[in-house]
């Protein structure tokens, strides 16, 4: 069923049986619109379906109704009523290809299962303070669901809370506060993403049997500014993921909290750091394995005066690693020992960190190995270091 440009799209969608499609012409469509019927809407790009200025856009109550191609411009601007682009409030439901602009929200799906999030391009403001922007793709209590190759740019968060089971594939988060932020959310598989000048990567709060696989995470600077945050979450597996040029690659903190848990860190890769891995309070149950720091100005620190010593750190490689391999297995025969009295006062005492960079510090470190009188302590051990970084991707990070 083609649709007209300026026909009234309400009165379409409701004349229409369920298992329809309607096609829209190029034009200008005025909501608000909600779609109780199992039907599919698309249309061309230049097909746009207009905010009446309050409230949300469009809303999709019905199971198996599918929104594709089209643009979305615009929408109320509360935020205490969430007023969105499009909100999904029904199983089964398809937002494919759409492009979301001038939106207080873009895309929110709510209570919902089995939800198809692919291809979309979710345009924030981009500009003014983070906090007062809208959020670009929001799941509440959504679960078996798949959010593929999307774009959300400018935004503020990326927000998947009290959701399980989905699939995070493919997307591009850019210039917002939290690229991805779990809370509460369980068995959520994270791949390939690209996570690019925001303040925060991913942060992972209260959640467990997380997968976080070839993902980049570039470019998340400030003094907030972390590739990856975990805060009292377990069972996750980070591997083959790129963290380059963050203040902080990875922030864990009380990570695992239950007791039976434990987070595995595998073929990663730590360029171009201030820090690396920065710990709060000593770290156990976690496993860092066959990753590469290099160029890092810390590899690893541990804040309130702990250590990573029960941290199981094996065939990591390590740029500053001095040692040999006599029997040319590819490892080096002393361990890699970290100790660094610059990190350590850093981490006793942030306010330091102003100097990173001087003279002072590094003289600091000179002068405890020199010195054993002020030998910092160890901070971490790998018994088993790789002695060359290993071959690694190619990411854009553009």
């Amino acid at each position: 069923m083609t649709v007209a440009a300026g026909t009234d799209l309400q009165a379409s969608v409701d004349g229409a049986n369920d298992g329809a499609a309607l096609c829209l012409e190029p034009g200008s469509y005025y909501g608000p619109l909600t779609v109780a019927r199992s039907v599919e809407i698309w249309g061309p790009r230049d097909a746009v379906i207009r905010s009446s200025g309050e409230g949300t856009t469009i809303e999709m109550e019905a199971d198996g109704c599918a929104l594709l191609g089209v643009t979305v411009d615009g929408s109320g601007g509360r935020f205490d009523t969430l007023d969105a682009a499009v909100h999904v409030v029904a199983d089964d439901v398809r937002v494919q290809g759409v492009r979301v602009q001038n939106a207080a929200f873009g895309l929110l799906v709510e209570k919902a299962n089995r939800a198809t999030i692919v291809d979309n391009v979710i345009q924030g403001p981009d500009r003014g303070p983070l906090g007062l922007r809208g959020d670009g793709i929001r799941l509440w209590e959504t679960r078996d669901s798949e959010i593929r190759n999307n774009q959300v740019i400018g935004c503020r968060d990326l927000v998947v809370w009290y959701s399980s089971r989905n699939k995070l594939i493919g997307n591009t988060v850019v210039r917002g506060r939290y690229g991805t932020h779990f809370m509460y959310s369980h068995g959520n598989e994270v791949e390939g993403n690209r996570y690019i000048d925001n303040v925060v990567g991913i942060f992972i709060m209260y959640s467990r049997d997380i997968t976080l696989r070839d993902n980049l995470f570039a470019r998340s600077s400030g003094p907030g500014g972390m590739g990856l945050g975990i805060k009292e979450s377990g069972n996750l597996t980070v591997s083959g993921n790129a963290f380059i040029a963050n203040t902080k690659g990875v922030y864990m903190d009380t990570a695992p909290l239950e007791p039976d848990d434990f987070n595995i860190f595998e073929n990663n890769a730590f360029f171009h750091s201030e820090i690396a891995v920065l710990m709060h309070s000593s770290a156990k149950r976690n496993a860092f394995l066959g990753n590469q720091f290099v160029s890092n100005h810390s590899q690893v620190q541990v804040a309130g005066g702990g250590n990573a010593l029960e941290v199981d750190w094996n065939g990591n490689s390590f740029d500053d690693y001095a040692g040999y391999d006599m029997d040319r297995d590819g490892f080096g025969d002393i361990p890699y020992e970290l100790r660094r009295l610059s990190s350590q006062l850093e981490s006793t005492y942030p306010q330091l960190q102003f100097f990173r960079g001087a003279i002072t510090l590094e003289l600091l470190d000179a002068i405890s190995s020199l010195f054993p009188m002020v030998e910092p302590e160890t901070t971490m051990i790998d018994p088993r270091p790789r002695m060359s970084s290993v071959e690694w991707k190619t990411f854009d990070a553009r």
